[in-house]
């Protein structure tokens, strides 16, 4: 079992996602998200709030660009089975009400979210499934989302 870092940036939007991990069509396999990070990256972030959320999804959507997750364990292969993208200009297809984290947080906080041990947020090994990070708020900041992630 390998295990993999993604980061995913981009301005936040109100119907568009920071970005996803999601099963590659062709090979999938179940992925389980063990610790992330949200926050923003702005130079100056004003004292307004945003909501972050993880919804599952069971379409990639079109990123804006894609991102190669890199291995914790330089000896590890690539991520063979898991699709990240970010700055998404189509949104993944969201399962509705399958929001499995939703926090409201401070432009100027950074929150870190690490399950107990044995409750990590599990995605399918279903083609295209998977998590979307989302900040479903008007605000125009740069937002970052951090997952680390391993396949099975």
């Amino acid at each position: 079992m390998a295990n993999f870092a993604a980061n995913m940036t981009r301005t936040a939007s109100a119907s568009l996602s920071v970005g996803a991990l999601t099963a590659a069509a062709s090979n999938p396999r179940k992925y389980e998200l063990y610790d992330f990070v949200f926050g923003s990256a702005e130079a100056s972030p004003a004292d307004g709030n945003s909501l972050w959320q993880i919804q599952r999804c069971t379409t990639a959507g079109t990123a804006g660009s894609s991102v190669t997750p890199q291995a914790i364990d330089p000896g590890d292969t690539v991520a063979a089975t898991t699709v990240c993208g970010q700055a998404h200009s189509a949104d993944p297809t969201l399962t509705a009400n399958a929001i499995l984290l939703s926090i409201g947080l401070n432009q100027r906080a950074t929150f870190r979210w690490v399950p107990a041990p044995g409750k990590e947020l599990i995605a399918p090994a279903t083609a295209s499934n998977g998590m979307a990070f989302r900040t479903p708020t008007a605000a125009l900041v740069t937002c970052t989302a951090q997952a680390w992630f391993y396949e099975h």
